[in-house]
């Protein structure tokens, strides 16, 4: 093959690569040509050429079907133009360049010209600084635009998570990857898919200054570079990763590489690592070549695999991992086998698969899973007082911005100024607009202008949405989906109509305007044909579009309109499609709700459409099973109550793994009605965490036939219920109420079943987890009489920190706020022998009511609020 010479220092090699896999995915993008390719025939230069086609060539399939070719080149020529004017872009190697400053994706999120409004500000800011002082101020910047809350699983895009000023933190890492590669530094965003020793997980980024990759914690900046909040948890960590473009040549280890991506396991940037070969066995003792083996952590109550390998010509699959317990399962051709191991008690294991076992066991067995121990990390050299006074008065000045930023939004007398406008009631329109942050004057003027034509309507539709939805969807996509779906707003139950026609949110997706798109594409007889019967939308699509999978956490997110242009897609992205072709068509459709297959609505139920060359378009209705849990039988006081994904979990069997199913997280009434399920071989996992992260976990077999009941009783493992008394801190410790007078700590922990008190850094992400959760169990806080202390320490002459409103208006009503000048009051504790961990803020601790504490826990463990109150309960 011919190669022109690139621009880059490719090899031959590589150029024929990229060149080879262009053509691949030019005939693969043939349904979108001129969006896609119509780029390449302007005039563009041999680094803008080489540049596009390193894009495309790694591209998933997702992105081919949502974005044009102009959006990827401009990409390209800002990063290019950026390249030549920063004073470390001739330092920044090509490989490097390619991929961790080109690329425009670093999650699932929405691409959008983010590049050159992110350098007009950050640009000017990090003139004449080195790389090192660069990637600091960026996450300045970063702090100034957004900071931490919870949300769902759709990742914002930068200018997405810019206008809301908050997300979680895979949006903040995504902000802060997307700042830096913006100013021309490569970056990568950093994963630990779950933690060993609490039920979260966690991202963060890595950036690159002059040789070395160093970590920063996004949106939430430090003075010096790898130092962070989560630097502790990190060494306790099972697996670290990155994506990247599968070519990169680096000297990491790769885990996965499958499609356009390679994934990096970063881990040994951050903790003790031991590569474990896991050796499978077929039943008759010989090598299992070709066997799928996962490396299973326990987490969210479920058996999560952090990595899935396969076993090479001798039966082995190799992996890095860190010192604590993994479960491994190994699948191949229907033969399974299961065995938990100890990375601490060597480096080779053997999993031997089964013969004419039945497809799982029966009754339950218990296990123990113990993550890493905790580690005292590498010291560093204190920062001056001018240093530290400096980066506190930055982290002060960028919150401050943020908020003035915020006060920007709809306020509430606002929005009851436009509900009265309007006729429309108040309570339900601030509810929509309040959400909405930096786009709730969007949301007002789509109500605005469509209500006097509508009535009602176009607030249902907003209702429809999730609240990140809110947050980055303009009026044209509104005004699509609200023209789009009234055409049938009286064929149906408004019940049915709105969750399942209008609403435009199927799964994870981006939303955008697709109906009329789709609508337009199909005259009215056709319409009336697939009206008829719903199941020959299954059959067109299998018949019309090639099915590719793409990889991992990139399937199924393509928009409806692309997946329809393009042809192609993965399981995903067609169950989508199918569901907004049947909204766009009038008819009511869905992905079921733990099962996740696509489903429409006909006489009086939910009809399956299987998607897929295995089904080949048969729909069925669904003939499903129940099963039923009880609850213990015999009088145990100390068993938890049960929580979906907090401390029980219900998988199905499927192709010799697990699949866990989709039920709302935290869900209690559990007994209350008998789960619909398909017919098949279950496991319940239940588990209960002990304070030091260990999990005493049980599995419990069953299985469920078709249209009958199967009664499983769920249960607990049993821990040891000693309750240690740590110390007793002097009552007359010095503190200051909220106004500023004097008090004690006595004075504050006053509660006759005891009190939970708690030093915060409010910015920091694990105080707001420590927030959040108790605000969530403000009912139970209340009920107990429980009070609840926060505590705002500060160095000697700065300033106390700032209690976010929004934390305070959800708390429990016994819930006071003091001030700690100094860490005075802290350090008293400490001196008195009791314990202070390593972990840094929240120090969260449970005393009981003579005031001896009785649980002590510090830094990030989610879930750490809910055991200090399990603690005086059981007390």
């Amino acid at each position: 093959m011919s190669v022109e010479t690139p621009a880059f220092s490719l090899s031959e090699r590589e150029m024929e690569q990229i060149e080879r896999k262009f053509a691949e995915i030019r005939t693969l993008g043939r349904g979108r040509e001129k969006a896609l390719f119509g780029v390449f025939d302007g005039s563009l230069t041999a680094e803008e050429t080489w540049a596009l086609k390193f894009l495309y060539v790694h591209m998933p399939l997702n992105d081919l079907a949502d974005y044009d070719g102009s959006l990827f080149l401009a990409h390209v020529r800002h990063a290019l133009a950026v390249r030549k004017r920063a004073p470390w872009g001739e330092r920044v190697p090509d490989q490097l360049f390619l991929h961790f400053v080109l690329p425009a994706r670093v999650n699932t999120e929405n691409i959008e010209d983010f590049r050159e409004a992110i350098y007009a500000e950050l640009g000017p800011r990090t003139t004449g600084l080195s790389m090192a002082e660069a990637i600091l101020e960026a996450n300045y910047w970063c702090h100034e635009k957004a900071t931490y809350i919870g949300s769902d699983l759709r990742t914002l895009s930068p200018l997405g998570m810019i206008r809301n000023a908050r997300g979680r933190c895979g949006e903040e890492s995504t902000l802060a990857v997307a700042a830096l590669r913006s100013i021309g530094i490569p970056a990568r965003q950093c994963y630990t898919p779950r933690w060993a020793h609490c039920d979260d997980n966690h991202a963060w980024v890595e950036a690159w200054a002059d040789g070395k990759w160093h970590y920063i914690g996004a949106c939430e900046p430090e003075a010096r570079l790898d130092q962070g909040w989560f630097s502790g948890p990190a060494r306790r960590a099972m697996l670290v990763h990155t994506r990247v473009p599968a070519t990169y040549p680096g000297p990491e280890e790769i885990t996965v590489k499958g499609g356009p991506y390679a994934e990096l396991n970063l881990l040994a940037n951050y903790a003790p690592t031991r590569t474990i070969a896991v050796e499978v066995r077929e039943p008759d003792g010989t090598p299992s070549a070709g066997a799928r083996v996962q490396f299973q952590l326990y987490n969210y109550a479920e058996l999560f695999p952090l990595a899935e390998l396969m076993t090479d010509d001798r039966g082995e699959a190799r992996f890095t991992t860190g010192y604590g317990d993994l479960i491994v399962r190994a699948v191949r051709d229907g033969a399974w086998g299961q065995r938990k191991i100890r990375i601490a008690d060597g480096d080779r294991f053997e999993v031997a698969l089964s013969g004419g076992l039945p497809d799982q066991p029966e009754g339950s067995e218990d296990f123990e899973m113990v993550p890493p121990p905790e580690l005292d990390g590498p010291e560093s050299e204190p920062l001056s007082a001018d240093q530290l006074r400096r980066h506190e008065e930055r982290v002060a000045e960028g919150a401050a911005l943020r908020r003035g930023y915020e006060e920007t939004f709809l306020t509430e007398a606002e929005a009851d100024q436009l509900a009265a406008q309007l006729g429309l009631p108040a309570d339900r329109v601030w509810k929509v607009l309040e959400p909405a942050r930096g786009n709730s004057r969007e949301i007002a003027a789509f109500l605005e202008e469509r209500v006097p034509e509508y009535g009602e309507w176009p607030l249902l539709l907003l209702e429809s949405l999730r609240e990140k939805d809110l947050t980055d969807t303009m009026r044209e996509t509104l005004d699509d989906h609200l023209a789009g779906a009234l055409p049938w707003k009286d064929s149906y139950a408004r019940e049915l109509f709105v969750p399942y026609v209008m609403c435009p949110r199927v799964l994870f997706e981006m939303i955008g305007p697709y109906r009329k798109g789709l609508q337009a594409r199909f005259t009215e007889a056709e319409v009336a044909f697939y009206q008829a019967d719903p199941s020959r939308i299954a059959r067109l699509l299998n018949e019309g579009w090639e099915l590719r999978e793409g990889p991992g956490n990139l399937r199924g997110k393509a928009g409806p309109l692309g997946t329809f242009q393009l042809r192609a897609a993965d399981k995903g992205s067609l169950d989508i499609l199918f569901v907004a072709l049947c909204r766009s068509f009038g008819i009511p459709a869905r992905l079921h709700p733990s099962e996740q297959k696509p489903q429409y609505y006909t006489g009086g139920t939910w009809v399956d459409a299987e998607i897929g060359p295995v089904h080949e378009g048969t729909e069925t209705r669904r003939n499903t099973g129940r099963l039923r849990l009880r609850r213990e039988a015999d009088g145990r006081t100390d068993a938890p109550a049960a929580s979906y994904m907090e401390n029980f979990t219900i998988a199905r069997l499927e192709g010799g793994f697990y699949k866990t199913l989709l039920y709302p997280h935290g869900k209690t009434d559990v007994y209350d009605t008998a789960f619909e399920v398909e017919p098949g071989d279950y496991r319940i996992t239940s588990g209960v965490r002990l304070k030091d992260g260990t999990v005493l976990g049980r599995l419990t077999y069953c299985r469920v036939t078709e249209q009958a009941e199967t009664e499983v009783t769920l249960t607990f493992p049993a821990p040891s219920q000693h309750i240690p008394v740590y110390g007793t801190p002097d009552p007359q410790t010095p503190l200051r109420q909220a106004d500023g007078t004097a008090t004690t700590l006595g004075a504050l922990c006053q509660g006759a079943q005891g009190t939970m008190i708690a030093w915060l850094e409010p910015d920091r992400e694990p105080s707001k987890h420590l927030l959040r959760e108790t605000g969530e169990l403000a009912e139970t806080f209340d009920v107990l009489g429980i009070p609840v202390v926060f505590v705002l320490g500060s160095e000697e002459g700065a300033p106390a920190p700032a209690v976010p409103e929004a934390a305070v208006a959800g708390l429990p009503e016994g819930a006071v706020f003091a001030g700690d000048p100094g860490h005075s009051a802290l350090r008293r504790l400490t001196d008195a022998g009791i314990p202070l961990g390593s972990g840094g803020f929240p120090h969260l601790y449970a005393l009981d009511r003579e005031g001896n504490i009785r649980y002590v826990q510090s830094g990030y463990k989610p879930g750490s609020g809910k055991e200090a109150l399990q603690v005086l309960s059981d007390l």
